[in-house]
This record gives structure tokens, sequence and C-alpha cells, in this order.
């Protein structure tokens, strides 16, 4: 009996964990302005300067679109400089030892939609964590799971804002949100990696959303 209660009390409290998950997932979406808006979202301008390094310090434009279109453009010298992207069907990324953009066929692109967005219809498992801290802010700690890939989210206790992101190979941090239409977003985007040189910071000066690009905007 005592180990039947135990099992019971194992259950329930997984079950838990799992709903947990769900509505710290759920409160995020309405905090940052809502499924549906986030459903309507189309496209994404973003605009500022990447810092790479120290000193290393590029304007910056990412064009995103409905269902996985992109392009990153940094200007050098006056010149804008299309580095990483994906036109549909190719992808492509800059060959930093040619200096040259060159075709990847191993290019996965990502979705348009962040994770948190239809999770489960894509096949997640939401595992609640319990909180951690976040520099000196609290933050509810949640994986997803999809076959054997693990990422980490860390929500804002408080705002339920996203403030963490670990990637198997990459951790994100997001801060000085902003709203942007009915959404709310991050213009501060720092990035850490094992990869050399890989270590960014975004400071974005714009965002704009649903924005119609030209029909050769993500040609390369």
């Amino acid at each position: 009996m005592k180990k039947l209660l135990i099992v019971f009390v194992l259950i329930i409290s997984q079950l838990a964990f799992a709903q947990t998950a769900k509505e710290i997932i759920d409160k995020n979406i309405e905090s940052s302005g809502g499924l549906t808006s986030w459903k309507l979202l189309n496209s994404v301008f973003l605009q500022g300067k990447v810092i790479l390094g120290i000193k290393d310090e590029y304007p910056i434009k990412i064009y995103q679109q409905r269902p996985n279109l992109t392009k990153t453009v940094i200007t050098i010298s006056g010149k804008d400089t299309a580095i990483e992207g994906y036109d549909g069907t190719k992808g492509y990324a800059m060959n930093y030892a040619t200096n040259k953009l060159q075709e990847y066929k191993e290019y996965v692109p990502e979705s348009f939609d962040n994770d948190f967005i239809d999770w489960e219809n894509k096949g997640f498992e939401a595992k609640y964590l319990g909180k951690e801290k976040v520099g000196e802010v609290y933050c509810h700690k949640v994986e997803l799971t999809k076959n054997v890939n693990k990422n980490y989210y860390y929500f804002d206790t408080k705002s339920f804002m996203l403030l963490k992101e670990m990637k198997k190979d990459e951790t994100l941090t997001y801060s000085d949100y902003k709203k942007v239409g009915n959404l709310m977003m991050p213009f501060r985007i720092e990035s850490s990696s094992a990869k050399k040189d890989g270590d960014y910071v975004m400071l974005l000066n714009k965002v704009e959303i649903n924005k119609v690009f030209p029909i050769n905007s993500f040609k390369f």
C-alpha cells in the first residue's frame, strides 16, 4: 500500500510539473502579445549593431519572413554584405577563410515561429525544473525536449518574459524588451558559445513587424 501511495504521489507530481510548464509557456505567450498576434506575424525587420569581441562593431540588418526565409546583412566599410540566410530552397553562410559567401547544403533553416507557439503540435515535451536566478532575477526554468534535443528556457517569475535560452551549442540572453505593435520584443541579445570567436552582443534600434519586403530581398 505504501509503495502504491509513493507511485501515486510521483505520478501526480509529474503531472503538476507538466501542467506548470504549460502554464508558464502560456503566460509568456499571453504577456508578450497573445497567441493571435504571434500567429498573425508574417515578417520581422531588425536593425542595429552587433559587437564582436571587444572592439569589432558593425551595423546589422536582419530580414525574416514566414515560413523560414531569412537574411543577415552587416555593413563593412560602408558596404552591405550578406553573411547568412535561407532563400526558401538553399542556405548560405559566409566562409571566413575565403571571405566569400557560399552555399551550404546542410544548412537547416530555423522555424519562423519560436518553439513556444504550438509546441505540443510540434512534438515537444515540456517539463518544469523549478526556479533559478538569471543575474539577480528569479526565473522559472522550463525544459523543452524533442527527440534527443533538449533546450532550456528561463522566464522572469514576474513578467514571464524570456530572459535566457540554452541550446546545445549556444546560450542566448534577452533584455531591454519594448513593445512593437502588439508584441514585446527584446532589443538586446547576447550570445555565447563554445565556438571560437562565436560570442556577440546585438543592440537593436529598430524592429518592424509585418513589413512587406521587395521580392528579391532573400536572393543571394
